[in-house]
């Protein structure tokens, strides 16, 4: 009688000790490499995320030329790149003068005003206390904290030069790129890649645009009301608070102290009023823009956009700030696809 007997398993071939210890070694050090390999090409990350972004810009306003032109997408196209660059050429020409002035006129009353703001806040004891804290080691310590948050790997010129250039690049053939991304994505997963691919679109789209018109929207504002007010620099302050309005939570709060400041220079309840000129301004923009982000985008909760915006600053300076908030939808969204989905595939299963 045969008996059906399973055939042995070869037994594995255990690799010796020493063969252990250096593969160890060698599965760390390649992390270690690749972790500095990331570490020194953020920079250069962030700025292919502008790009993209600013390929985005051009996209949507070529797309809206050619809903309301009825031209072809390749002249329509031209139009969005060449067009914004004149524009910005051309608002720079005409305007550029009248903010040399004022900046030049900021740049001299500041000074002044600081001294006088300090000489107002020594009259009091809770200002005295505020002052004995600004100085010293403090005061080192926060203008350590400011240059690091606001210095950037190329120089802001160089990084804004060659974020255009990124963007018309990725503009004039966006699914070379795209068709590479997927190129790199396993055949099982392609059709969850381009969902996220997909997603992330949807999300940045909602965020430009938001954050276009609330920049346009605060700097009006703001250069309205100071222009009534009659604080020196309208202007200037406007478009500070315009271009600092595309970092949520410290923007607006930085772009309010130079204007609170020179109101100070004037009197105390011009301070207040202008105060006042910041805050509705910020809550007008905030109902009016706030919903239309949130229509295109997930909602991402303000302790978690904060704390991703104070590590990108201290990463990679303005830039890291700055794209702070896209980058945190990319991540959300990541894993909502990849874990949080399959999560509650396998629970429902």
């Amino acid at each position: 009688m045969g008996t059906n007997q399973k055939p042995e398993e070869p037994t594995k071939k255990e690799l010796p000790y020493t063969a252990k210890v250096w593969q160890t070694i060698a599965i760390v050090a390649l992390l270690v490499v690749v972790i500095l390999i990331l570490r020194v090409a953020f920079g250069v990350l962030l700025m292919a995320l502008a790009g993209s972004l600013m390929a985005v810009y051009f996209h949507g306003l070529a797309g809206m030329i050619e809903r309301k032109t009825r031209l072809s997408r390749k002249f329509a196209m031209i139009i969005s790149v060449t067009g914004t660059i004149v524009i910005m050429g051309l608002l720079v020409w005409f305007i550029g003068a009248k903010i040399q002035t004022q900046v030049a006129q900021l740049s001299n009353t500041l000074p002044h005003t600081v001294s006088s703001v300090k000489a107002k806040l020594d009259q009091s004891l809770a200002g005295q206390k505020l002052l004995e804290y600004s100085s010293g080691d403090n005061s080192k310590k926060l203008l350590d904290t400011v240059q690091t948050f606001f210095s950037t790997s190329f120089g802001v010129l160089g990084d804004m030069y060659i974020v255009l250039f990124l963007g018309i690049f990725f503009t004039a053939s966006p699914s070379l790129y795209k068709d590479g991304i997927m190129v790199l994505v396993p055949a099982k997963q392609k059709q969850v890649a381009q969902v996220i691919m997909d997603r992330i679109s949807l999300a940045l789209k909602g965020w430009l645009k938001g954050m276009l018109l609330s920049m346009v929207l605060i700097t009006i504002l703001i250069t309205i009301g100071l222009t009534i007010v009659g604080v020196p620099a309208a202007l200037v302050l406007g478009l500070i608070t315009g271009i600092l309005e595309i970092v949520p939570n410290l923007g607006p709060l930085i772009a309010m102290i130079p204007g609170v400041l020179l109101g100070f220079t004037m009197s105390t309840n011009i301070a207040i009023i202008v105060a006042i000129i910041y805050i509705a301004s910020q809550t007008i923009v905030a109902n009016i823009v706030t919903p239309l982000i949130q229509k295109k985008m997930i909602n991402l909760p303000p302790a978690l956009t904060l704390i991703s915006q104070l590590i990108m600053g201290t990463l990679s300076g303005a830039l890291g700030i700055i794209l702070a908030v896209p980058l945190l939808a990319i991540l959300i969204i990541m894993v909502d696809e990849l874990y949080v989905k399959k999560i509650s595939e396998i629970k429902a299963g």
